[in-house]
């Protein structure tokens, strides 16, 4: 545990002895008073007390009280700000990370386990080392110095009571241990709920056109009892063992002061002394009792670090020699790609012109969108090559990758902003004519006065105020802003209504005009005047070549044409006609 709050203070550069001193000067004068007090009550067992003496040791209490005061506030607001102002680096320092690791890192972890991380872990960290900082140094400091002055004043007594520190610890340690596990189970259960309730909302309107809203929704009842259940235990198994520490340190106090008072009976020890271990004795043990009811709080705050740490150590995709090309041409040499567990391209070569348009075409689940997102480095790929402008992508720095290439995809997702700063994401430095002009040309400006605030309109959460077709246009509007070399369309048309792709169409021409263009279509009639058009089929090339000669092949491609060009026409069927059709 304390390995990993060494690195997290390390890397955040966070000064450790700055906590320590004013903590420990805080204990200190908390600590002071009980010598001034032993001070007096040696002076009232005098067969004449000194009342000077005594007045002296009252006003010093007096004024170490108000200095305490200030020292107090002093150590608070030192461990708070310091606290806090780790944390926050620790969540830029994580979101700077998670944006330079590779999607292959995203595939592998749910979002909502990674979105707790930033939330809920760093949260538990911040809150619960705030809180037990106090104790960590009261414990290890004011039990150091209680100890030192016991031990003067007498050895086998101080002793004895300091065997009850790893008699208890033992208990403590087993509470511990145990609580490991418990707390995984309940983070599971934590995120596992959390993303559950996500879906339930996201889904709403599935759940109520069938009926599986509120307790019919039997995957976050399930999630909601789990989370109670492992909260309890996380609670209940270490509790016995905690409360078994105290019992011990108790018992040990107590039989301390019985030897005690045998001692005192026979002249062993003095009454002073006697009051001494009767006063600090039992102080002994008050920042321990805090430190281990904290300790398995701590062993919950560690395994929520270890989370951290996890992701910040997670491997960031290679840089490699940070080359730039001077030409965007883009090709793929035997790539070989797979996800997780299922191999997606199998050995793939083509090329892809500069300054021209080449479309991919294939049945879902073909390699497409793959493809695209090997192009943008999203993703690393196991074997081959891809080259743009004859240089290996793994030897371009990925922000530079990322800086080379504009994307506009089917799902398009806005952020909870205005249409003005959405748009503004493409280039944020441009000024406002820039953006207007991309508005205008990417037909945005074609539904503004729809809006109450046109352009400063609020899109909501992933553009939720926006219909599709709206937000397609701003991903345009944005594309265009960025005037990127490279420009992968996926399905840009592929769902909106016929005025909308009218609407779309006329930005996308806008849109490609010199630029490497790659675009992903259903829609074959969308694609026939491109450059160069890719057939896939499981993965691998099956055709290429431009519109006319993949028709004059009669292989894929043709098929493909020919279905869809009897089925533009579709509609739907009368009762009667289905029950002709059956027979």
């Amino acid at each position: 545990m304390f390995k990993n709050l060494k690195y997290i203070f390390n890397i955040t550069k966070t000064s450790i002895f700055k906590l320590a001193f004013w903590e420990v000067l805080h204990g200190f004068f908390i600590a002071a008073p009980t010598g001034l007090l032993l001070i007096i009550i040696w002076e009232l067992f005098k067969d004449n007390p000194n009342q000077q003496k005594i007045w002296i040791q009252v006003v010093t209490m007096i004024i170490l009280f108000i200095v305490q005061l200030w020292v107090s506030r002093k150590a608070m607001v030192n461990t708070n700000v310091s606290i806090y102002t780790m944390t926050s680096k620790l969540r830029i320092m994580l979101g700077n990370h998670l944006q330079k690791l590779s999607l292959g890192f995203y595939k592998k972890k749910d979002p909502g386990d990674l979105a707790a991380v930033i939330l809920q872990d760093v949260s538990n960290f911040e809150t619960i080392l705030s809180h037990s900082i106090q104790s960590i140094f009261g414990a290890i400091f004011g039990t150091f110095f209680l100890s030192l002055f016991l031990l003067y004043l007498d050895w086998k007594l101080a002793l004895f009571l300091l065997l009850a520190i790893p008699a208890g610890f033992v208990f403590v340690f087993i509470a511990g241990l145990l609580s490991k596990k418990s707390n995984k189970t309940f983070i599971q259960s934590r995120n596992n709920t959390s993303s559950r309730f996500i879906e339930y909302i996201q889904g709403i309107r599935h759940l109520k056109a069938y009926n599986q809203t509120g307790a019919s929704f039997k995957t976050l009842e399930h999630a909601f009892k789990k989370l109670k259940n492992d909260s309890i235990k996380m609670e209940l198994i270490p509790g016995p063992f905690v409360t078994t520490t105290f019992v011990v340190l108790e018992l040990f106090f107590l039989i301390m002061l019985y030897l005690a008072i045998n001692r005192l009976h026979i002249s062993d020890i003095t009454i002073p002394v006697f009051v001494a271990f009767l006063i600090i004795g039992y102080r002994l043990f008050e920042p321990l009792k805090l430190l281990m009811v904290d300790y398995v709080i701590l062993k919950y705050m560690n395994t929520s670090i270890i989370r951290i740490i996890d992701v910040l150590e997670s491997p960031l995709q290679d840089n490699g020699k940070n080359l730039t090309p001077n030409t965007y041409n883009v090709e793929f040499k035997n790539v070989t790609f797979s996800y997780i567990d299922r191999e997606i391209l199998k050995g793939v070569s083509f090329s892809i012109q500069e300054n021209g348009i080449t479309a991919l075409v294939g049945a879902s689940g073909s390699g497409k969108s793959t493809i695209a997102n090997l192009i943008a480095r999203f993703w690393d790929i196991q074997k081959g090559q891809i080259l743009i402008g004859g240089i290996d992508i793994k030897d371009i720095d990925p922000q530079t990758v990322y800086g080379m290439i504009s994307e506009v995809f089917q799902d398009v997702y806005l952020f909870d902003d205005t249409i003005y700063n959405n748009i503004k994401i493409g280039k944020p430095t441009a000024t406002k004519e820039e953006i207007m002009e991309v508005a205008e040309k990417s037909q945005v400006v074609e539904f503004l006065n729809l809006l109450s605030d046109g352009i400063e309109t609020k899109v909501g959460e992933g553009g939720s105020h926006l219909s599709g077709g709206q937000k397609q246009r701003v991903s345009i509007a944005r594309a265009m802003l960025k005037d990127a070399p490279i420009l992968l369309l996926d399905e840009a048309t592929a769902s909106l209504d016929p005025e909308n792709e009218i609407y779309i169409q006329q930005a996308i021409l806008e849109l490609v005009k010199d630029r490497t263009v790659v675009i992903i279509a259903h829609k074959l009639q969308t694609v026939k005047n491109a450059n160069k058009i890719i057939v896939l089929e499981n993965g691998k090339i099956k055709e290429e070549g431009k519109h006319q000669v993949l028709l004059d092949n009669k292989g894929l491609y043709s098929n493909y044409w020919n279905i869809q060009k009897s089925n533009s026409g579709w509609q739907l069927l009368s009762t009667k006609d289905v029950d002709k059709t059956k027979k």
